[in-house]
């Protein structure tokens, strides 16, 4: 049985441990580690709080842009990858926002990029990093995600060069 001193000094270290893990819960947050030696704006990790909620959008593929070309030309979903890449964040973006979060919360990007036939059927790296850095790793949105970047054969249409999934992070206040 425990004297009413102990048990005081019991209640007192309860509530400061509670108030404790409270505080961490607060300031504890998303870490991004960088990539050592490099200037590619691509997290080398991501590292999420418990206290966060993981919301895992589906792939998005490009829009169509130009509905007087061929649905099954690229130039009828923004032409070449660099085209396309911003189209399909700008849907991520959009479906991000309708879910109340942002680009900023994305903690990790898939892109499957299809073969350019003008570059001997090998995909468009440089096309995709060009669209990819409007919206990440700027100074409006330092933010970056881990990612991986694959070729594919092919997506659901002929003329689409992009797909990209993201995993986002959703503060629990």
């Amino acid at each position: 049985m425990l004297r009413p001193t102990s048990r005081k000094i019991l209640v007192a270290f309860s509530i400061s441990a509670t108030m404790i893990s409270a505080t961490y819960a607060a300031v504890n947050d998303v870490v991004r580690y960088a990539v050592a030696n490099s200037s590619v704006p691509v997290a080398a990790a991501v590292e999420v709080p418990a206290s966060a909620s993981i919301v895992y959008l589906s792939g998005k593929l490009p829009p169509i842009q130009d509905s007087s070309q061929p649905l099954d030309s690229p130039l009828a979903y923004g032409g070449d990858t660099k085209g396309q890449t911003v189209a399909v964040l700008r849907a991520i973006e959009l479906a991000l926002s309708n879910i109340g979060l942002g680009l900023g919360d994305v903690v990790k990007m898939q892109v499957f990029l299809v073969g350019d036939p003008a570059l001997d059927n090998r995909m468009d790296l440089k096309g995709f990093a060009d669209g990819y850095a409007q919206f990440f790793g700027t100074d409006v949105q330092p933010n970056l995600p881990a990612r991986t970047t694959l070729q594919v054969a092919g997506l659901a249409n002929r003329g689409m060069r992009v797909e990209i999934d993201v995993v986002a992070v959703r503060r629990n206040e």
